[in-house]
């Protein structure tokens, strides 16, 4: 396939402060060893990707173009708007998109403190996107967040994305606010199950992909292979010849370096930023045409209200500017801006007015939804609305009804959980709530098991008590055919555990159909598809089979024919006899029978799950049970050893409970009890 000439002026094409990159062609030439003069022409030259391709590279002086992923073909342009519409040069929107761990945020991290957001002397922790408690803890992105850097004059508006499946509804929803990506790839992993999702996303958009190799000092780095993974990701999902063409950037974000070859990086960041400006164009936008702005996430504050965030698309938006909202069922309301806000380094920056193409904030319009269009009052016509794909699991949330409500809660009635959980539904678009059988009862449905966890936590520590079952899947039925949702699971494992992670996947119904090996380390990738039903609980269970070696990351693949019944536990439950405070005497006794969820001198009531039998079946169980008191000095007091108790966190409360058993959440506790509507009888 003939490919475009590519005309380049080497004077111009980086800054002098970057005296290694010798050349915009480095990474293509030099990598493999083939030598670059700049007088030499190069007829037929092997790509970086390892695919055969005619590039003519000749000396001009003119201005040096770079022909990179943006396909203007897939971009819906009608004959009435294209000569209306141009490109905005001072702006750039990009997303910044990978699998979960793959320095994301710690790349963020350098850009900001390479443009000078911060101050010399200012102290900056490490991940400063994650803002959110529950984010810092688990080490994870949830919520997407803007910020904006400066570079030679032109603004980099930057969106942090989550990595992690369950979180696809955030980075869909934001894909519609930018014109590129910027697809971080581990250096040794290389593509993983979410960024091939986040990969198909941006190409059905048209969006221009820089590739970025992060973590490439890591010891076992391989940059080749993981390049030529990506490019075969590209191709296995129809990319264009133009998207093929991607341009690659190695970096390591945790220091601050990048270069567009592995054993040569620049001081800085400096390649990347260039090949942001370069590769990923600016906004098309129509500056004269009425005003239009889709609202593509809601942030709250205190004293403002809610604030509406979106990319102006056309026209001029102004402070104090009368407006109309539209929904995509054409029904329309008036409102007024009274806050305009953009994005400024770190930092939300008031305006009088903001151009079509850039990332603003709207205060003043209290009742705002993601997906709405703010318009032109006169003239105003709604924008395609915002979907994202369908929840995969659903859980049962309802008021707790233990002995112990109301102890550590600040809302547990019906009225406090329905008005919480309807209003999770303004910003998470992934997520559905439906009324349950009774009217304390609620059905959740989200893209995975942490994905309602989440909510639970953050439920959990807004004050509210109240109790979850087990997670189900969503099934659907299709010309009288049942049919589940799959997903491809992948497992990195050391090849001594290989075979009890085969024994268990293949018990929980998983077909393989990719194995092989990585780095230097003796780590075997499994690759599976499986029923969704069979990754509930199987986290926990490939960490136990593997020794805590084992890694396990999952995508949502599509919905197959139904794969028969599969058991998930073959432990029972412990369950307490009454209620009381568990005492040394009678744990010593019970852990004889299973592991422990409880030590001496916690409050438990009866139905209450206080450890795993180690047996099928249920067992019931007086932990409460003290020793007779009696005046016979043989009975003297004797030391009691007590095995240290299980320490489940939610997330492994939520993997452990089956269909008759249910989760107690409060501020300040987790227990599992069994249902008492589906109370079984325990032998």
């Amino acid at each position: 396939m003939e490919k475009m000439a590519l005309t380049i002026n080497h004077s111009s094409f980086f800054p002098t402060t970057l005296p290694k990159l010798s050349s915009p062609l480095f990474f293509s030439n030099q990598l493999f060893g083939l030598p670059l003069s700049s007088s030499s022409s190069i007829a037929s030259n092997p790509r970086l990707h390892l695919v055969s391709r005619n590039t003519t590279r000749r000396r001009s002086t003119t201005r040096p173009t770079f022909k990179c992923s943006v396909s203007e073909a897939t971009e819906p342009i009608t004959s009435e708007t294209k000569r209306q519409l141009m490109r905005r040069g001072d702006v750039r929107n990009i997303a910044i998109v990978a699998h979960v761990d793959h320095g994301k945020t710690t790349l963020v991290d350098a850009m900001l403190k390479q443009t000078k957001v911060f101050r010399d002397n200012q102290f900056v922790q490490e991940r400063i996107m994650d803002s959110n408690d529950l984010e810092r803890e688990r080490g994870i992105t949830i919520l997407s967040k803007n910020t904006s850097v400066t570079y030679k004059d032109t603004k980099i508006n930057i969106i942090d994305t989550p990595g992690h499946s369950d979180f696809g509804g955030e980075v869909e929803r934001i894909l519609n606010m930018v014109e590129g990506i910027l697809l971080v790839v581990d250096s040794v992993e290389g593509p993983m199950p979410q960024t091939r999702f986040v990969l198909k996303k941006a190409l059905e958009f048209g969006h221009a992909v820089v590739v970025v190799v992060n973590k490439i000092d890591r010891p076992s780095a391989r940059p080749d292979f993981v390049v030529n993974s990506t490019f075969e990701l590209f191709i296995e999902l129809n990319a264009t010849d133009e998207q093929c063409d991607f341009q690659v950037i190695y970096a390591s974000g945790i220091k601050g370096q990048a270069g567009l070859s592995p054993e040569n990086l620049a001081e800085d960041l400096g390649p990347l930023f260039e090949s942001i400006i370069r590769c990923i164009p600016g906004p098309r936008i129509d500056k004269d045409g009425t005003l239009q702005m889709l609202v593509t996430n809601i942030e709250y504050d205190e004293h403002k209200g809610r604030i509406a965030i979106g990319r102006l698309q056309a026209g001029m938006l102004k402070k104090s500017l009368d407006v109309k909202v539209c929904t995509p069922e054409d029904s329309c309301r008036y409102g007024r801006i009274s806050e305009l806000y953009v994005y400024d380094k770190f930092s939300r920056v008031p305006v009088e007015s903001v151009e079509a193409g850039d990332i603003c904030a709207v205060c003043g319009i209290n009742d705002i939804q993601i997906g709405e269009t703010i318009a032109d009052k006169l003239s105003g016509k709604p924008l395609p609305s915002i979907k994202v794909e369908e929840p995969t699991v659903k859980m049962s949330f309802s008021i707790n009804t233990s002995p112990f409500v109301g102890r550590e809660g600040k809302y547990v009635t019906s009225r406090n959980l329905r008005d919480r959980l309807y209003r999770e539904l303004e910003r998470n678009l992934a997520m559905k709530v439906e009324d349950g059988e009774t009217a304390d009862t609620f059905i959740v449905s989200g893209r995975g098991t942490l994905h309602i966890t989440i909510l639970i936590e953050n439920m959990r520590r807004e004050g509210y008590e109240f109790m979850v079952g087990p997670p189900k899947v969503i099934n659907k039925m299709v010309n009288e055919q049942l049919l589940e949702p799959y997903e491809i699971a992948t497992v990195e494992v050391p090849e001594e555990h290989m075979g009890s992670v085969v024994e268990l996947l293949g018990k929980r119904r998983g077909q393989m159909f990719d194995m092989e090996g990585v780095g230097s380390e003796g780590t075997t990738l499994l690759k599976y598809k499986i029923p969704t039903r069979g990754l509930l609980g199987l986290r926990n269970a490939i960490l136990t089979a593997s020794r805590g070696t084992a890694i396990l990351n999952t995508i949502f693949d599509g919905y197959g024919p139904w794969a028969g019944d599969m058991s998930t536990r073959d432990q029972g439950s412990l369950v307490a006899f009454e209620d009381g405070t568990s005492t040394s005497y009678a744990i010593s006794s019970s852990q004889e029978r299973g592991q422990m969820f409880i030590g001496p001198g916690v409050d438990v009531y009866k139905g209450q799950i206080v450890g795993i039998h180690q047996r099928p079946g249920d067992l019931s169980l007086n932990v409460c049970k003290k020793k007779a008191a009696t005046n016979i000095r043989s009975n003297k007091e004797q030391s009691v050893i007590l095995d240290t108790p299980l320490d489940y966190s939610l997330d492994d409360c939520i993997e452990y409970i089956q269909e008759d058993e249910l989760v107690e959440v409060t501020p300040q506790s987790i227990r599992m009890c069994k249902n008492p509507k589906l109370a079984k009888k325990t032998r």
